[in-house]
């Protein structure tokens, strides 16, 4: 996850009906190699060795929640259709640069694209709060007529909100959901808790049901962090799998295969690791293959860092939960202009029929990929032009 963050994930390039032609395809190609669902047992991977015969093969989803942001963006773009839009300028502004954000870009940049509009998109080099406050304010110097943004830290955004909204500037909040009190019109971006729950099934899944597992985590207090931890645990309520530990890596690689190192090395019961951010996937990955333990380690991560997804081709990891920054960016720009343009009321109209219980979070979706679904969803990050 960003936040959590670090890889990518998809959306699509046009989405309308041909997006949802394109997921029922992948859908079908999926259940029929076992890519949406995985039946085969190459998903242990191929440096398993017998340690998988006792485990579960992980069912992979690519599906999303591409269907419906392709009929919201649809309506929108309908909604918006002979509005006057030439004095929009549009931002978005994430938490760090990363490659996770690359894809979230250039949706961005397609969306702002077709609906003829100015924008920025800016990511502060190191992830520091300080640099992400000062982006703001320097994008509303440069009279910004909305701005999405995955938010570094909840309080501290709280008041550029409220200059904001006071100064008619909509705020969309993706990526890391924000308190309702401080004031961003939506959420846009991954239901923390699902994509939790979803790695603690495919933990079940890939141990059989039984052992110890270690949480490597770039923050144990930031709020997509502690839903992600939340719904992972509580997936593994009535299995025989204990979370041992859960180690903080304060958004540091190096610290994290630190961390994955010792609890191998300290705790021979570990035979699970779940990184949630997503630079510790790889860095699980390092350390199990490190200690010789390919396959008697499974690791479950987060999000699609390219050396994720190689460690999913190999075996090394047994399955990745993916997020979509390419539509949070991409729609991210449909509903800026909306909210802008059409007013907040109406534009929440539209999107109701496709929010969550909560009346304010639009799912950009959860995934899963596993060795078996792993080609399907290569070729879709291909077809958005990202890669």
């Amino acid at each position: 996850m960003r936040d959590a963050k670090g890889a990518v994930v998809s959306g699509y390039g046009r989405w309308g009906a041909a997006a949802v032609t394109l997921a029922m395809v992948l859908a079908a190609a999926g259940c029929s190699k076992s890519g949406a669902g995985g039946s085969s047992s190459s998903d242990a991977g191929s440096g398993s060795s017998s340690a998988a015969s006792s485990t579960t093969a992980i069912k992979g989803d690519i599906a999303f929640n591409d269907a419906n942001l392709a009929k919201l963006d649809a309506a929108l773009k309908q909604a918006l259709a002979g509005k006057d839009l030439s004095k929009l300028n549009e931002a978005m502004v994430v938490n760090v640069a990363t490659d996770y954000w690359n894809a979230g870009k250039v949706g961005f940049t397609k969306g702002l694209k077709e609906l003829g509009v100015k924008g920025a998109y800016q990511a502060p080099a190191n992830g520091r709060l300080d640099q992400q406050l000062s982006i703001i304010q320097t994008l509303r110097g440069q009279g910004i007529s909305g701005m999405s943004v995955s938010a570094i830290d909840p309080t501290a955004i709280k008041a550029p909100i409220a200059s904001a909204n006071k100064a008619g500037i909509p705020v969309l909040a993706i990526d890391s959901p924000l308190p309702k009190d401080d004031g961003a019109a939506l959420y846009l971006g991954t239901p923390n808790y699902q994509a939790g729950q979803k790695a603690g099934e495919a933990m079940k899944q890939a141990l059989g049901g039984k052992g110890q597992v270690v949480i490597l985590v770039g923050s144990l207090t930031t709020s997509n962090a502690v839903e992600r931890i939340q719904g992972f645990e509580d997936a593994l309520k009535g299995s025989g799998i204990k979370v041992a530990q859960k180690l903080s890596d304060s958004m540091d690689a190096s610290k994290a295969l630190s961390n994955a190192e010792t609890a191998i090395q300290t705790n021979p019961n570990v035979n699970g690791l779940y990184g949630v951010y997503s630079y510790d996937g790889p860095s699980a990955g390092q350390a199990v293959q490190s200690a010789g333990k390919t396959g008697k380690i499974k690791i479950i991560s987060d999000d699609s860092d390219p050396q994720t997804l190689k460690f999913i081709k190999s075996g090394v990891i047994q399955a990745t939960v993916l997020q979509q920054p390419y539509q949070q960016g991409y729609t991210g720009a449909y509903l800026l202009a909306a909210l802008k343009v059409l007013g907040k009321d109406a534009t929440l109209k539209l999107a109701q029929p496709y929010l969550e219980s909560d009346g304010i979070t639009l799912s950009s979706g959860v995934g899963l990929v596993t060795q078996a679904n792993l080609a399907d969803y290569q070729a879709k990050l291909t077809s958005l032009g990202i890669g």
